[in-house]
């Protein structure tokens, strides 16, 4: 037995197989096993680049979780919590261990989710990828070499893409599935090459165990300042959490998933999942700089055969092409993957109707309100005549991976904001001057300057105005900012069309946030916008 393999094995788990199991192998091997057998290629830089077939992207119509006596009161039940019996996951994993028990080869990785050791949770991951392997360990926050002999795993993934489910049978929808059991502590993925689907997983895990806790799990990326201050960014993909938390003046904690706890904002990984597609030298030059470095592995990114150039604009493979690298690829990333409690909570939302200004200073209420909400806007489709954007409400910025109601983590939200005297603001990255396909992208230039005020406390000396949409406050005037993109309104040459466009913007929300408004105190039912107030500008608007 080396050194890497751990003292409880598979047979230990009640799994039995006559597989080679390759124990915990780190980058080097992993990469040269995956190029041998055909799994992935290595460009000219070095990163190794594969392809996920049909999938690439999480399937989340295909994710249930075993409903049983432990989760029957405990999980939000609905669109994202989706339920299958135990007598299917119990045909399920039969299956999952007779098709594991016929490989030739397996991977195992042993590794922790979450960088504060009180609050971690112990995952083995068992893949058939060799390229799968090296995503996860990329990915989770990697023992030190004499902690692996001891390790017992808490939770146990199984990834099988070669593995075809049968709905009646397994009780689910198609050949595809993600089956967690929280009682079994056994997690089975099948049917996708995704590498994704193992990441979510963990972090679906992490937002049920902490919250009982008192632990606030987060879909967000954090940094912290020179000042040691701390800032989490919240949002949804293609928000800009990624891009602007890289920042060269700031230390990177992590760029997608945290905890919360009394101590420190912590990182449940030790590693990135950023966005590839058309990914910028010029404005993201951290996470450019991971294209070229060996250990970097790239899902579905365009690669020249012969010469082996990447082409990071080409969206033929994937529009949603992705890069994995270990997060001290980041020049400034944290040593322990942890920083203070956090001074700011910054909501990100790339607003496609170009209503929302390009920051607003939020109150607690209304940073449960949003928070909550969990808006962003996706563009006009590519179907011909469709030129509307579509409005997006994922709540807690992350709803497909909350097993939990969602007033269980807007009310932890809204405690450690009280509690720690936190400042919250949304900060709008989408369009101004009119909706998507008449206005321009917000400039990323002025962005960071507004996110860098806010961060250094020389926002909240300025003037504010109270926005007659949303009721939250806005700055008149900053320096370094062209004061113009402060008053969304006044961007748009057809103001009435402005005024028709945040009365519809105003209505989704309102329609959205009824289902939780019974969940949520008086304050923050107050604080959301009304379409009274939409209609008062709009009249005094014409009385002018």
């Amino acid at each position: 037995m080396s050194e890497r393999s751990p003292a409880h094995r598979l047979d230990a788990q009640g799994i039995n197989t006559g597989a080679k199991v390759h124990w915990n192998l780190t980058t080097a091997p992993l990469v040269e096993l995956a190029v041998a057998r055909g799994e992935g290629k290595l460009a000219k830089d070095g990163p190794l680049v594969v392809k996920t077939g049909t999938h690439t992207g999480r399937s989340a119509q295909d994710k249930f979780t075993v409903r049983d006596a432990t989760t029957e009161s405990s999980v939000w039940w609905g669109k994202s919590n989706k339920p299958i019996s135990p007598e299917h996951f119990a045909n399920l994993k039969v299956d999952f261990l007779a098709a594991l028990a016929g490989k030739e080869s397996l991977f195992a990785q042993d590794l922790y989710g979450g960088s504060q050791p009180e609050h971690r949770v112990r995952v083995r991951v068992i893949n058939e990828y060799a390229w799968h392997s090296l995503f996860i360990r990329t990915m989770l926050v990697r023992p030190p070499l004499e902690e692996l002999a001891g390790f017992v795993p808490e939770f146990t993934i199984i990834d099988l893409p070669s593995f075809r489910a049968d709905p009646a049978r397994h009780g689910c929808r198609g050949e595809t599935v993600i089956a967690v059991n929280l009682t079994e502590k056994l997690i089975l993925i099948g049917g996708t090459e995704y590498g994704g689907e193992m990441k979510k997983s963990v972090f679906g895990l992490l937002n049920y165990l902490l919250p009982p806790q008192g632990i606030m799990p987060m879909h967000c990326s954090a940094n912290i300042g020179p000042e040691g201050d701390t800032a989490i960014f919240f949002g949804l993909s293609g928000t800009g959490k990624t891009t602007l938390s890289a920042d060269k003046a700031r230390t990177l904690i992590g760029d997608d998933e945290h905890g919360w706890s009394d101590t420190a904002v912590f990182n449940f990984e030790g590693g990135c999942y950023a966005k590839m597609i058309r990914l910028s030298p010029d404005s993201e030059p951290e996470i450019y700089a991971t294209t070229k470095r060996f250990g970097t592995v790239l899902e579905n990114v365009v690669m020249d055969e012969e010469t082996r150039q990447l082409d990071l604009d080409d969206a033929t493979l994937a529009e949603n092409s992705r890069g994995v690298y270990p997060i001290d690829f980041i020049p400034n990333s944290s040593e322990r993957n942890m920083g203070p409690v956090p001074k700011n909570v910054i909501m990100l939302t790339a607003d496609a109707f170009g209503v929302l200004p390009p920051i607003a200073r939020l109150t607690p209420d209304q940073a449960m309100y949003h928070f909550l909400s969990g808006y962003t806007a996706k563009v006009a489709g590519t179907e011909i005549g469709v030129t509307e954007p579509e409005a997006t409400f994922s709540t807690c910025f992350g709803a497909p991976f909350m097993p939990r109601h969602p007033s269980v983590y807007g009310n932890l939200l809204k405690e450690r904001i009280a509690r720690g005297g936190v400042t919250c603001w949304l900060v709008n990255t989408g369009w101004t001057g009119g909706k998507y396909g008449t206005g321009k992208r917000m400039p990323i230039k002025e962005t960071r300057a507004l996110l860098n005020a806010a961060l250094d406390g020389s926002l909240n000396n300025v003037e504010f105005r109270k926005d007659s949409n949303f009721g939250f406050e806005v700055p008149v005037a900053v320096t370094g900012v062209d004061n113009a993109i402060l008053d969304p309104r006044s961007t748009w040459a057809d103001k009435d069309d402005y005024d028709a466009t945040a009365a519809k913007l105003v209505d989704l929300f309102v329609a959205n946030f009824a289902e939780f408004a019974e969940h949520v105190d008086e304050g923050v039912r107050q604080s959301g916008p009304t379409q009274t107030q939409v209609q008062t500008q709009q009249t005094q608007t014409s009385s002018a």
